[in-house]
Formats: structure tokens, C-alpha cells, sequence
């Protein structure tokens, strides 16, 4: 796919980027066995094991978890109250969207608890040997993934085809949780609403964004302060991964959505 071929005129000095279909891997460019640290995309990876968690029983998603009156399904949608860092609630639940890292660190201790385990072993048994990957966690759940570019594209087609969780599950994780808060998502300004799956950002109206203008509605995923993505389009059946070793920053504003358009062109013309 030559729209791949852009990354190399970016700042990042490198970067590793791939496109998945359901049917299974498309293209990527750059080195695909180089562990980058993925920042927020690890939450994609622990919401999946909370949702595997929920599955098998160990979790309820509405019990409660984390400040008074929460619940699980409150941690992973952003909506507990919790501030962006360590500290007490900043609101009530299910009032604003509040972006939150301690939250995700908070849904993994119950999900430990629960499960009779450290949350990284339950994430490697749930989550990482399933679907094969490499990928370590070197600390927070919400942030301190490590992985390739082969794991991220594996996390990837997961997320289109889902094995692990029933398709209904994944479903409901990517449709919108408390529907109609507002909050400020990262880096990019106050949206209102700013839709948020069980995990999963929802892109639907939001502008600007990271992802692309081509990207529908439906787009869910995730974005990374250590210049990391991954976005899945169900309604154009692609999905688009990224891993650099420069922050985020402006250059990401002006480079993803160039590159995410391109992907989804080229994917469309091909697929005439």
C-alpha cells in the first residue's frame, strides 16, 4: 500500500504502521519486530481484558469499582470522577467525561482482586498469549504497554473479528456509555459530547480529530502520547496501526489524519 510509504517524510525518526482487514494482514512499512512503548493504546488492551473478565464472571461491569457510587463500566468509559492523574474525584459519576489514568489503574486492581492475580498475569493468561503477541506490561495498565508492530496488527484484527469476547460484547464496548457527557479529549480540546465506549474512544462527530475526514462515525480506538494508534473503521472494514519513538505533538495532528485519508482512498480504490 504506497500510502504507507508517507511515514518516512515524518519527524519520528522511526515508524512502524499497518493495515488489516478482517480476511487478515494488507501492508505495513517499517520495522514490525521493534518494541515501542504504546502509552494510551494499552488501554485497548486492558478494556479487552475487562471485557474478557466480564465474560467469564470475575468482574460484574456495573458492580462498583473506584470512587463512591462507581462502577466498573464508569472506570472504562472515563465517567467515575477520577482526574486525569492521581487525586481524589474531581465530579460525580456519570456527570462529565473525565479522561482518566488513574481510573484504568483502578479498573485493573479489581479485575486482580477478582481474578486471585496480579493484573499483568491475567492480562498475558486473557489477553497476550491468545492472540500470540509479545507485548510486555512494564507498569501501569494504562500505559506501559510494550509491543511491535505484529502485536499491535494482531490487537488490530482482534478488534475486527473478535475470538476472545462474543461479538455482541465488543459491540456493546464500542457503543457510547453515558451518552451525552462532555469532557476535554487529550490534546485536542473540550468535545461535546465526547463519546467514549467501554475503552474505546468513539470518533462519530468529533472535530478536529486525530483520525482522518474519511473515517466514518463508527471509527472506535485509541491514540498514544508516545506517538502511538490504532483506529478501527467497521464500516470501511480497515484498520490502521501506528508505533513511533516521538511523542505526540503537533506533527501528529497534521500527519495521522493525511495518512488515515490516504489509507482509506487507496483501501477503496482497490477494493473496486
Amino acid at each position: 500500500m504506497d500510502a504507507l510509504r508517507q511515514v518516512d517524510g515524518w519527524p519520528a525518526p522511526i515508524v512502524a504502521v499497518g493495515v488489516t482487514r478482517e480476511a487478515g494482514l494488507v501492508a505495513t512499512h517499517g520495522p514490525r519486530d521493534r518494541v515501542f512503548r504504546w502509552a494510551s493504546v494499552t488501554k485497548l488492551v486492558t478494556a479487552l481484558a475487562a471485557l474478557v473478565a466480564a465474560e467469564e464472571g470475575t468482574i460484574d461491569l456495573d458492580e462498583p469499582a473506584g470512587p463512591e457510587g462507581s462502577t466498573v463500566r464508569h472506570l472504562l468509559a472515563h465517567a467515575s470522577g477520577l482526574p486525569f492523574e492521581p487525586g481524589g474525584p474531581v465530579g460525580r459519576p456519570g456527570r462529565r467525561r473525565v479522561y482518566s489514568n488513574p481510573g484504568f489503574e483502578a479498573l485493573a486492581d479489581r479485575v486482580a482482586e477478582r481474578a486471585e492475580m496480579p493484573f499483568s498475569e491475567y492480562l498475558a493468561a486473557a489477553v497476550l498469549r491468545p492472540l500470540r503477541m509479545s507485548a510486555e506490561l512494564r507498569g501501569s495498565p494504562a500505559s506501559e504497554l510494550h509491543g511491535t508492530l505484529d502485536d499491535l496488527l494482531a490487537l488490530a484484527s482482534e478488534l475486527q473479528q473478535p475470538r476472545l469476547v462474543a461479538p455482541e460484547t465488543l459491540a456493546e464496548a464500542t457503543t457510547v456509555q453515558f451518552p451525552g457527557l462532555s469532557g476535554v479529549l487529550p490534546d485536542l480540546g473540550r468535545m461535546d459530547p465526547n463519546d467514549w465506549g467501554l475503552g474505546f474512544e468513539l470518533r462519530d462527530e468529533k472535530s478536529p480529530h486525530w483520525t482522518g475526514t474519511r473515517n466514518s462515525p463508527c471509527t472506535f480506538g485509541h491514540f498514544g502520547g508516545s506517538g502511538t494508534f490504532l483506529w478501527v473503521d467497521p464500516e470501511a472494514g480497515i484498520a490502521l496501526g501506528c508505533l513511533t519513538d516521538l511523542d505526540f505533538g503537533l506533527w501528529a495532528l497534521e500527519a495521522w489524519p493525511r495518512l488515515s485519508d490516504d489509507v482509506l482512498t487507496q483501501a477503496q480504490r482497490e477494493a473496486r
